[in-house]
């Protein structure tokens, strides 16, 4: 019976990898999960104190080498000095976990430029010089390359767009990177979670560990799993993109709609998200994409397409 690549023993035996945002949350459970599945790890970011923690853990738990490695990625300086670090210590590079990210939630007509700055900088930029440091040694080692996406980066939201925006710019990029390196054998993969129970809200609300109850939301452990799957998968495949979504996530687009038939008084859906609505054909009803924010009645007719309306609107 072939092997299957979940059932490998100490399936990263040999690698290394490096992961930013590692001193808590996803990062943190990532570094645990990849030593666990035989990978040497380098762990970044700000807090020297809470990664020298997380490093004796992972050393005491798995036997595996850890780096730890201060390092703020919005310096493009120190994210070079981070990889170059990695090789030196460890002499090449497989794996890299671009995890460092953070959210400040409020509507754009009050968000500083401070705030605009911090997110671009964090989400954006830390992203764009990770991915330029580490991408010459993975394609030496035709290793993996993984973003931390979100919910965010496949669906609008309406009252956080800034985030959102980062977050489908994430997800692009890492898309685009897959089609470009993807030939020298680089697996480039987006990892897309709705709420985890980590520090994120902490810029400006409650952090969702205190938001939430564990079991309400996923843990980051579970996306630490998730993203250990990704960087198990060998040539030639690649988990390009990860939905991991909370399994109720879904019907919240459903109940937020404010649309109904005017005949069948049916809950016609819209939300954050493009969505499906129908047309009639001759032969069959057929789904279409319609505009975020959009709907479509449903119309009689058997070759009129739908009509799109606004949500506040009644379908007539």
């Amino acid at each position: 019976m072939t092997e299957r690549p979940s059932q490998r023993t100490n399936p990263l035996a040999d690698s290394v990898a490096v992961i930013t945002g590692a001193s808590s949350g996803i990062g943190e459970a990532t570094a645990h999960v990849l030593a666990e599945d035989g990978a040497d790890v380098a762990i970044a970011a700000r807090r020297s104190d809470r990664l020298e923690s997380v490093a004796e853990e992972i050393r005491e738990q798995t036997g595996q080498a850890v780096a730890v490695i201060p390092t703020d990625v919005t310096n493009s300086q120190e994210v070079n000095e981070l990889v170059e670090e990695t090789i030196e210590q460890f002499g090449h590079l497989d794996i890299a976990v671009s995890n460092a990210g953070l959210g400040v939630n409020r509507p754009i007509t009050e968000l500083s430029d401070d705030d605009f700055s911090l997110m671009r900088d964090v989400n954006i930029d830390g992203m764009f010089y990770f991915a330029r440091a580490t991408i010459p040694h993975l394609c030496e080692t035709a290793g993996n390359l993984v973003f931390t996406g979100s919910m965010a980066a496949n669906h609008p939201r309406p009252e956080d767009a800034m985030y959102a925006a980062t977050k489908w710019w994430t997800r692009g990029f890492a898309i685009s990177l897959q089609g470009t390196y993807g030939p020298d054998g680089v697996a480039v993969s987006c990892i897309n979670p709705t709420e985890v129970r980590t520090e994120f809200g902490t810029q400006t609300d409650q952090k969702f560990t205190d938001r939430f109850d564990k079991g309400d939301v996923t843990e980051p452990i579970e996306v630490a799993d998730a993203i250990a799957f990704a960087v198990r998968q060998k040539q030639p495949n690649a988990i390009t993109s990860l939905d991991l979504y909370r399994r109720d996530k879904i019907a919240h687009f459903w109940a937020q709609s404010n649309i109904r038939h005017t005949e069948t008084n049916r809950l016609i859906p819209y939300a954050h998200t493009n969505m499906y609505c129908w047309y009639n054909s001759p032969y069959r009803w057929r789904p279409v994409v319609a505009s975020w924010g959009e709907s479509a009645f449903l119309g009689r007719h058997p070759t009129r397409p739908a009509v799109f309306v606004r949500p506040s609107h009644q379908i007539t």
